[in-house]
């Protein structure tokens, strides 16, 4: 095969193998088109892979079945707030109505199972979040990737986008790629088109892991600002997007993640405690004042401001009572030293550098407020089954926020098709995920992207496999 000549051509071409792109994928199949999925990595999955399968839906099964009485109308109120108002209606009420379809099909049609309890995440009036069975992304994708080659589709593997294909009058027509891709010598390989008959979908994903380009947005998230991110969570898929016209969207718009520790590298394991553990059932504290400082339910960008404020690390706090309640495996972050465990708040507060007073301080007026059902300081969200911080060992971690989630990306319509600067449609070109814009604002709320990444990406694919339907209103 020469260089820069076009291999074959199939229906849909589709670059991304995370939760958006598989599941268009997936549903460009089951509508009988031709797919090949391009994957830059070794292997699907994409930061969707480090994720800890927390899905949102409003009105489930499993919420009513615990009392509780959620509502699509009541979650993309949740999403308006939290993304201050600059979220695309349209886009955002889409993922809130379709929450529980989306949720249903990856239960019922890919047979992802799910905890039995629905978790309450920061920003959101109440639990909504079904996790995994294992508290992973990997619950997911694997699933999804078994289901799209079951389906017939095409994966190929360590392979990059180095360009879209265009033609005047007729919008994308496909896409050049290179082979042999790795992240530490780029592409390799030869050059060769693929033509897509019917469209192209781009789900690659957010640029959190891309310094160069997340710093233009944001000059404060340089190189000393870490990330959760995977290191080839990088910008080429939106790049190519609005070279060929996109019109950009809240690219500027960059969440940092409240519930990491500066004592791991990217995502890590303290998260599994500070999350889930702390920030519903526990407390954080300026580690100065040994006071609290922040309602550790508010959504992210208030948290992760307030933490930023003390310009030096927080400390996040629980009792083995919390710890209990959410059986959640700590092993490793307290093999790792990220999470570390105490029999009494004296030798914390010590280990930790903080006044042992501030701290005992701290927790008895929490723990009023947990007996009064109220929060006077800073109105957390007392949860039904929350109990005072009482029950040694108790247990502790740093935390520091970092680089976690791109809100902006390229304008697509509540279709998944591309717009244009000028709000037209750009033809055969399609996207989902977190390459896109406007569904989040300001601020995504926790567990809000796999029910994005999974509902855009199924219109998606269905929209790009179906000709007639590519400039329908």
């Amino acid at each position: 095969m020469n260089n820069d000549q076009s291999l074959y051509s199939v229906d849909v071409v589709v670059i991304g193998g995370g939760f958006a792109g598989l599941a268009a994928g997936i549903e460009a199949r089951l509508a009988g088109a031709s797919v090949l999925l391009v994957e830059k990595m070794a292997r699907p999955g994409g930061n969707s892979i480090i994720s800890d399968g927390g899905m949102n839906a409003a009105g489930s099964s499993m919420q009513q079945t615990q009392g509780i009485n959620d509502s699509p109308d009541l979650m993309y109120q949740d999403m308006l707030k939290a993304g201050q108002g600059l979220n695309n209606p349209s886009l955002a009420r889409a993922v809130a109505e379709n929450s529980v379809e989306t949720l249903e099909w990856t239960r019922d049609f890919l047979g992802v199972k799910f905890k039995v309890r629905v978790d309450h995440f920061g920003g959101h009036s109440l639990a909504r979040t079904h996790i995994t069975q294992r508290a992973s992304g990997v619950d997911i994708i694997k699933p999804l990737a078994a289901k799209f080659q079951e389906l017939g589709g095409k994966l190929r593997l360590k392979t990059q986008m180095r360009q879209l294909i265009t033609k005047p009058n007729e919008g994308v027509i496909g896409v050049k790629l290179q082979s042999d891709f790795s992240l530490k010598k780029g592409g390799q390989g030869e050059t060769y088109r693929v033509l897509a008959d019917r469209g192209v979908v781009v789900a690659t994903g957010g640029f959190g892991a891309d310094v160069d380009f997340r710093s233009v947005q944001d000059p404060r998230l340089g190189e000393k600002v870490d990330t959760t991110n995977k290191p080839s969570a990088t910008a080429e898929g939106l790049k190519a997007l609005l070279k060929n016209g996109a019109a950009p969207v809240h690219l500027s718009h960059i969440q940092l993640g409240p519930w990491c520790s500066p004592d791991e590298r990217y995502y890590g394991a303290a998260p599994s405690f500070i999350c889930y553990v702390s920030q519903p059932y526990g407390i954080w504290l300026n580690m100065i004042t040994g006071s609290r400082f922040v309602n550790e339910l508010s959504d992210r960008a208030v948290r992760a401001n307030a933490i930023l404020a003390l310009e030096k690390p927080a400390l996040a706090l629980a009792d083995q009572t919390a710890v209990d309640k959410v059986g959640w495996d700590l092993s490793k972050a307290l093999a790792k030293g990220v999470v570390r465990r105490f029999d009494s708040l004296a030798k914390l507060a010590d280990h930790y550098g903080v006044n042992r007073s501030a701290i005992e301080k701290s927790v008895s007026r929490y723990n009023e407020f947990q007996k009064q059902r109220q929060d006077s300081d800073f109105a957390k969200p007392i949860l039904a089954d929350s109990r005072p911080i009482a029950v040694p060992p108790f247990y502790a971690a740093r935390i520091w926020p970092k680089v976690h989630y791109t809100m902006g990306g390229a304008r697509i319509d509540a279709k998944a098709r591309v717009l244009d600067l000028d709000g037209q449609l750009i033809p055969k070109l399609f996207a989902a995920g977190e390459v896109t814009g406007g569904v989040h604002g300001a601020c995504r709320l926790g567990s809000n992207a796999i029910t994005e990444c999974l509902y855009f990406g199924r219109v998606a694919g269905r929209m790009a496999s179906t000709l007639s339907k590519i400039n329908a209103v």
